[in-house]
């Protein structure tokens, strides 16, 4: 079917069109669309079939239905058009759109970028500034970014771990309170006959 020549988008409906096409086949992860007017085909992936959740594709559609569709997403792979369709904005019955502003198609792309974009990436916090306040006095920014209200809460900075731990060190080395120790004793001495 590929001549070896790059395939182009010219007979390809403009992206939101919304046409009605014939089930060319029906996998496991959704049903190629015969696409009107040139030899392409557009998948509608089962998660765009319906706005309810679809494990069987085969259980929407069969080969040969008639389905409304509408055009969602074209980009080229490896010289190939990839088409996206989605049946589940389009009233089935009418052919009407269902989604004339394209929210929900953009809506759930941002959702699946930004799942995909940042897993595995770990996230990493900007440098704290290393000036003081003059409305307030605290370490970390500019007094014309003070959050600080005449008279309100004053916020300190969080200790790093090695001061609390050069802190928790120190408290370890402090002499023993000898009232404590001996209120303990008489406690454990007057429980025993």
């Amino acid at each position: 079917m590929n001549s070896g020549r790059p395939e182009t988008m010219e007979n390809l409906p403009a992206l939101y069109t919304i046409f009605q096409g014939e089930v060319a086949m029906v996998t496991d992860y959704g049903a190629f669309i015969k696409i009107p007017g040139c030899r392409k085909q557009g998948l509608v992936h089962r998660t765009h079939m319906s706005s309810c959740r679809v494990d069987k594709p085969s259980e929407i559609v069969d080969v040969g239905d008639k389905v409304w569709v509408k055009l969602i997403g074209r980009e080229m792979k490896n010289d190939r058009i990839k088409v996206s369709l989605s049946m589940k904005v389009v009233n089935q019955g009418t052919g009407k759109d269902l989604d004339p502003n394209n929210v929900i198609i953009e809506q759930e792309e941002r959702r699946r970028r930004s799942f995909q974009d940042y897993t595995g990436q770990k996230i990493t916090l900007e440098a704290v500034l290393n000036t003081t306040c003059k409305k307030c006095g605290c370490k970390g920014h500019f007094a014309k970014d003070c959050f600080m209200q005449p008279g309100g809460t004053k916020y300190s900075l969080i200790p790093d771990e090695e001061e609390e731990k050069e802190e928790a060190k120190s408290a370890e080395f402090e002499k023993p309170d000898p009232t404590r120790n001996s209120s303990r004793k008489r406690k454990k001495e007057t429980a025993t006959p």
